[in-house]
């Protein structure tokens, strides 16, 4: 089960994504979630890495 656990990805950084999906730019995502253009880079660079992508 704790295999399964490492799977998921975590919330923000999941927010993070569907944002920038949705709104097609790094900088509206970050305005939109309170956060800077680089925090929401770096939720995106973590689930880059998570999935190997």
């Amino acid at each position: 089960m704790n295999v399964q656990r490492r799977l998921l990805p975590n919330t923000p950084a999941l927010a993070a994504f569907e944002a920038v999906a949705r709104l097609g730019s790094f900088t509206a995502a970050a305005r939109e979630l309170d956060l800077t253009q680089g925090a929401v880079s770096r939720q995106i660079n973590l689930l880059e890495e998570q999935f190997g992508r």
